[in-house]
């Protein structure tokens, strides 16, 4: 049996989402795949909001069973930081009030997972999610290919439908 998974690579301008199956062989499939956007010109609470009701009516449409969000870390650029950390907490929020198991990967496990490399650029990335997922190019724009990694990544990770963070969730 198929373990649904939503990637979240979070952003506040840009936030890829991917859903995907994954059987306990395996082999994935798309489900659905959107990068949310929030204009700049919004205040932030208003940008959080815009964000937040795409993921809640993505949520909704495909009812994953577990949520898998990049770790946010350090860079230069505190406000890109704090835009990541916000909307990471709007939805692993929205992921526990569905009572959602929510993993979160470094951007080096979802590389070695996904290419076998931890330093994969993300041309390498996008080529791998097209070849594992069958699609004929690569997820646009990055973000989007980035959250379907993410999907495959926490579904490699956690054996699939026997993964002991999916076998906690809530039929």
């Amino acid at each position: 049996m198929a373990v649904r998974v939503l990637g979240i690579d979070p952003g506040l301008t840009r936030c890829g989402v991917g859903v995907v199956d994954v059987e306990p062989n395996r082999t994935a499939k798309l489900v659905d795949v959107v990068v949310l956007r929030s204009p700049a010109d919004l205040d932030t609470p208003r940008r959080l909001a815009r964000i937040a009701d795409g993921l809640e009516a993505i949520l909704e449409e495909h009812r994953p069973q577990a949520v898998a969000l990049e770790r946010v870390f350090a860079r230069s650029d505190v406000s890109t930081i704090m835009g990541t950390a916000q909307i990471s907490g709007v939805a692993m929020l929205i992921a526990a009030r569905r009572v959602l198991p929510v993993a979160l990967h470094t951007p080096s496990e979802v590389k070695a997972a996904i290419t076998g490399y931890g330093r994969a650029d993300k041309a390498q990335v996008g080529a791998m999610v097209a070849r594992i997922l069958g699609l004929e190019s690569v997820p646009k724009p990055a973000d989007a290919a980035d959250a379907l990694a993410l999907a495959i990544c926490h579904a490699w990770r956690t054996g699939g439908a026997a993964g002991a963070a999916i076998a906690d969730a809530p039929s």
